[in-house]
């Protein structure tokens, strides 16, 4: 009981760090972090018993101490989180492997982000345009050199960067739920539940058709020159992406090269990191010759 109300104070404070300026940054990748600790312990009742307590105690805390619509904007984000931790919670407890657990919280997150700027757009709110001129005043403010350096026309990067959006979405619903798997496993294990990890790094494989994807989606690039169509909206999502998933399967690779071969694990960190600084693309290329052909079994073969 003591330690559920622990993980109750630590909800209340994390929710409360959020109105602190750059250590909201941090603290907002570990919110849902107490709340999956609590609804793999508890039932559900209980759970939402100790949640509303918890949403009680932050809005009073901030009423008195800052002020009431931010007590309100603190619950708010909160409610944001509770159903990813709800979908990774179940998969938790009917032992689910962590790429369902993954996949189900990042899709959940994804969906509410998609969902709130259809209800934004809906009340008058865009929030794309927005952003556009939030990047325009942020460009403007920037010193005169660095203004010269950039290699296209301010307009025209805004309006790439908001094509983008979909990519922003997935790599930051991915990355938060990434951190709070990765954090609620070892507490939770710690605790006796036995949640599971990701298979090694090195076991890592990519389906072949991707390879198709990506072949066919650089062969378009050459073609769609129209930054207000649709297809060019998918390509610049697209190819990023499988680029980094790629780059993802290059690395994986080289673990599994160490890993048959007995090297050291500096050697292909400092491949990884070379390769990230000076030659990217080569570390994606190599992932693609990892996933179209079976180098794994040429090396073990030899």
């Amino acid at each position: 009981m003591l330690g559920l109300l622990g993980w109750g104070l630590a909800t209340v404070i994390l929710m409360l760090s959020i109105s602190v300026p750059f250590v909201s940054q941090i603290t907002i990748c570990f919110l849902m972090v107490p709340l999956l600790v609590q609804y793999v312990k508890l039932d559900t009742k209980r759970f939402l018993l100790f949640y509303m307590i918890s949403l009680v105690v932050v809005y009073l805390v901030a009423t008195l101490l800052i002020a009431g619509f931010v007590a309100v904007m603190l619950i708010a984000v909160s409610i944001f989180f509770l159903p990813p931790v709800i979908q990774m919670g179940n998969q938790y407890k009917k032992g689910a492997p962590a790429r369902n657990v993954v996949t189900a919280g990042t899709l959940t997150l994804l969906a509410e982000m998609l969902l709130s700027l259809v209800v934004c757009y809906a009340f008058g709110i865009n929030l794309i345009e927005k952003m556009k001129l939030l990047m325009l005043e942020s460009i403007s403010i920037m010193p005169a050199y660095l203004q010269n350096a950039m290699v296209m026309d301010k307009d025209m990067l805004v309006q790439i960067a908001s094509h983008m959006l979909p990519l922003y979405m997935i790599g930051i619903s991915l990355f938060l739920v990434l951190v709070a798997h990765w954090a609620s496993r070892k507490l939770l294990n710690r605790t006796g539940e036995h949640i599971l990890g990701f298979k090694p790094l090195r076991d890592w494989m990519l389906h072949k058709s991707l390879v198709w994807y990506y072949m066919i989606g650089l062969f378009l690039e050459f073609f769609v020159k129209d930054t207000s169509s649709i297809l060019f909206t998918i390509l610049i999502n697209l190819l990023p992406m499988l680029s980094f998933l790629f780059a993802v399967q290059a690395i994986s690779f080289l673990f599994f090269l160490a890993h048959f071969k007995r090297w050291n694990r500096v050697l292909p960190i400092c491949g990884i990191i070379v390769s990230l600084l000076f030659a990217p693309f080569l570390l994606s290329l190599l992932g693609v010759f990892d996933t179209a052909f079976p180098l794994r079994e040429r090396v073990t073969r030899k």
